[in-house]
């Protein structure tokens, strides 16, 4: 079976169903519990889109603060433009993913030419926001809740490529899509572009020209678009979290082999970050990265990896601070000059 006829054959398993000529049909079964908003109520949520309430612009719409039930429950209200196959798609997945590290949808509106979707309002925005200082809280993650974040978005790919009803190719993984809560738990989102895979990942391969043009190029290997390429996007975003900046996987090698990695990364993580876990985060993230697909680890192992980095820290500073009570831990550069 085609992965195209594939996808056809699932949204009508989704109970997604399209007729030409008309509007979108969904007849989602009711254990699903997601919520069709009337236009009215949406426009009552965001104040007839006040531009006031927009919290970003993308090439798929607009994203509005809104509130329903009364005022009581804030929302994300995104408003689509053009594209009714990202609408389509976005319903479909979500509507069957349930994960605590994967963005919820609440509903949608279908109604007078408007396509919009309602998701759960994560207040920290994107993890891009966080390291780049757009967020709504500027000051510097600290290098512990950062592996927590990267723990917990590799947990929800791990889930996609392992443990929904089907394997889901998210394709788009970048730090923009990796969303944060009050708490700074991750949750990834932007499913506009995802496929469902075969039901073997090593066999989860998509043809290049099938590529969408909303795809980030910059986290993207164009010469394997396959499920292993979600772990080439997500290795990207390992080091654009150590770095503080997107650091293409080139450079990042490059550095590497000349013994200056350390001195690119993220000023205001050095002498925070213990030897054996750097050793470990950059060995897994270059992994990820590795030119050939059949090289690149699992979502699994990746998730592995990175919580026996975070033991190793908790480690290192525990014993840190048994010698030098009260006060922050700090490693010595030299620790990490190359030999």
């Amino acid at each position: 079976m085609s992965l195209s006829h594939f996808f056809q054959v699932s949204k009508k398993a989704f109970g997604f169903v399209s007729r030409r000529g008309s509007q979108p049909n969904f007849t989602l079964p009711e254990e699903l519990c997601i919520r069709q908003f009337s236009l009215a109520e949406i426009k009552a949520a965001t104040a007839n889109f006040d531009e006031g309430l927009i919290l970003g612009i993308s090439n798929f719409g607009s994203v509005y603060k809104g509130v329903i039930d009364n005022g009581t429950f804030a929302v994300a209200i995104r408003r689509m433009k053009f594209s009714l196959s990202a609408f389509r798609t976005e319903v479909v997945f979500l509507s069957q993913l349930n994960h605590l590290n994967v963005e919820s949808l609440i509903g949608f509106c279908n109604e007078k030419g408007e396509t919009i979707l309602v998701y759960e309002y994560l207040s920290n925005e994107s993890l891009f926001d966080c390291l780049h200082g757009n967020g709504i809280s500027c000051n510097p993650i600290p290098w512990e809740k950062r592996l927590k974040i990267c723990i917990g978005a590799a947990r929800g790919l791990h889930y996609l490529h392992t443990g929904a009803k089907y394997i889901v190719l998210h394709r788009n993984v970048t730090s923009n899509t990796i969303l944060l809560d009050h708490e700074l738990v991750p949750k990834l989102s932007g499913f506009f572009l995802s496929r469902l895979g075969p039901h073997s990942m090593s066999k989860a391969s998509i043809k290049k020209e099938s590529l969408d043009v909303g795809a980030t190029f910059g986290y993207l290997d164009l010469e394997n678009l396959s499920g292993k390429n979600d772990v080439y996007a997500f290795g990207v975003v390992l080091l654009e979290v150590i770095c503080g900046k997107i650091s293409l996987p080139a450079c990042a090698n490059w550095c590497i082999e000349n013994g200056t990695f350390y001195h690119n990364i993220d000023p205001y993580l050095k002498g925070r970050i213990a030897p054996e876990c750097f050793n470990n985060y950059v060995e897994i993230a270059m992994s990820c990265v590795s030119y050939s697909a059949e090289e690149r680890p699992s979502m699994g192992e990746v998730e592995a990896t990175l919580q026996d980095a975070l033991e190793l820290q908790k480690k290192a500073d525990s014993e840190m601070k048994s010698i030098i009570p009260h006060s922050g831990v700090m490693y010595e550069d030299e620790l990490f000059c190359a030999p």
